[in-house]
């Protein structure tokens, strides 16, 4: 007899099996998303924005209010959404191209103004719809289709670091983190305390999630876990980064 795996209460079960590549970390994340959005009974009042990219997947994802953005617009179209009405919880989901590239203008600026939303970024080191190329988050020496020989910081710079970078310039009241596919229960918790941080009235709340693509990274099962649990975290380190209060959960302690 076969066991059927638990899905969130709040996934569309007749939009699985999802539309993801086998081994790709979105499904995760957003299994993640599901279970905490499942726990806070949020499923009424929350709205799921996704960006073009891979991400875009997502779009049916959800019995939630979906709408699907232009490439690096979500976090600007979900906070003309909370604005419009502050009891909806706004879900902003993207990839690091969406996030980092073409929308980080509106990341920034809507960490600077301390939007009340939740923001997730899917950190897979490279664009992974149009074919693997390099992406702001593409680590130094990693082979990409523009970065054949590796990335070279000397001539691209270093890959971005967007949690820090959104600590820096929000104010008290944010809640900004860094999970990762590898560790489940500590990133369901992470986006879980992302919403509850937006349900309090807080300020802006940003995670960002180590994941996985086998498909341009062109790797084995063994070779993908070893890039998301030993490589990736050396220069993204994963844990809490900006807590009201001041208590953060690390990596010791996922």
């Amino acid at each position: 007899m076969s066991v059927q795996p638990a899905m969130p209460k709040s996934w569309r079960v007749d939009t699985k099996p999802h539309k993801f590549c086998p081994g790709c970390g979105h499904g995760l994340v957003l299994k993640a998303l599901g279970q905490a959005i499942d726990e806070l009974g949020i499923q009424d009042r929350a709205v799921f924005g996704c960006d073009i990219g891979c991400s875009l997947l997502s779009w049916d994802f959800f019995n939630v209010d979906t709408i699907q953005t232009h490439h690096g617009r979500t976090t600007p179209v979900i906070t003309g959404l909370k604005r419009a009405n502050p009891n909806l919880i706004g879900i902003a989901y993207m990839g690091d191209g969406g996030g980092y590239a073409i929308g980080s203008q509106h990341l920034v600026n809507a960490a600077a103004r301390n939007e009340k939303i939740t923001a997730i970024l899917v950190n897979n080191t490279q664009y992974g719809m149009t074919g693997g190329q390099m992406a702001p988050t593409t680590l130094p020496g990693q082979k990409t289709e523009t970065t054949p020989y590796g990335r070279d910081p000397e001539k691209t710079g270093y890959p971005v670091q967007g949690p820090e970078m959104v600590a820096a310039i929000t104010k008290e009241g944010a809640y900004v983190a860094r999970g990762t596919v590898a560790n489940l229960r500590q990133l369901k918790n992470f986006l879980k305390k992302a919403l509850e941080n937006q349900m309090a009235g807080n300020g802006f709340s940003f995670v960002e999630v180590l994941s996985a693509c086998p498909t341009n990274w062109r790797t084995n099962a063994q070779e993908t876990w070893k890039m998301v649990e030993e490589e990736m975290p050396k220069y993204f380190k994963v844990g809490e980064i900006k807590v009201p209060g001041g208590q953060k959960e690390g990596q010791e302690n996922g």
